[in-house]
């Protein structure tokens, strides 16, 4: 069952330096290879944890979040930044306004646990990344820690890796911390949605 949805009056939280000790964006920028000629999406991009240290990186970002305030919050955290590509995007994760097939790579941190139908998620990543690209699912282990959402509402690693295989033909575990897991999926022009 999908936890609660993070509220923006939380967003700080976001931002803390402990969460580097989780995982620094820098790891994330370095997994999914981003570079200056790539078009990333970061779906529930929040107040820019993420999305700003890989705007710092690549040619657009597509910021997408449900909330309003949580992308303010991140339009004042790019503009301290100085960062000034980035789109910014008022939507559900499950349906974009993202081209289709426009993202080089794409991310999806802490948010799945949110959502209640994942395979619509699937479908959507795979409708807005390109071809021999890569998507990256960071969320919660289900085991016990200080930070983050209650352990009923977390999904086990190898839950997730089970849907992921469900739709994509190349899925990979990362290990970041004991208490937080990424799903790495490589895009193919074949996947396993029957369009």
């Amino acid at each position: 069952m999908a936890g609660h949805r993070f509220h923006h009056s939380k967003a700080e939280k976001l931002l803390n330096p402990k969460r580097r000790e989780l995982i620094a964006p820098e790891e994330v920028v370095s997994l999914l290879h981003i570079s200056e000629r790539d078009v990333v999406a970061d779906l529930g991009a929040g107040n820019g944890y993420f999305t700003v240290p890989i705007a710092k990186v690549a040619k657009t970002v597509y910021a997408v979040d449900v909330q309003q305030e949580m992308l303010d919050l991140l339009q004042q955290h790019a503009e301290k930044e100085g960062v000034e590509n980035i789109s910014y995007i008022l939507s559900d994760v499950t349906a974009t306004t993202i081209p289709s097939q426009s993202v080089d790579h794409g991310l999806m941190a802490f948010v799945l646990h949110e959502v209640a139908d994942r395979e619509a998620v699937f479908a959507e990543i795979a409708r807005i990344m390109k071809p021999n690209g890569a998507f990256l699912l960071i969320d919660w282990e289900a085991v016990e820690s200080d930070m983050g959402p209650p352990i009923h509402e977390r999904i086990p690693s190898q839950q997730l890796m089970d849907e992921a295989k469900a739709a994509f033909a190349h899925v990979e575990l990362v290990h970041f911390h004991p208490s937080v897991y990424g799903v790495m999926i490589a895009t193919t022009k074949s996947n396993n949605f029957v369009q």
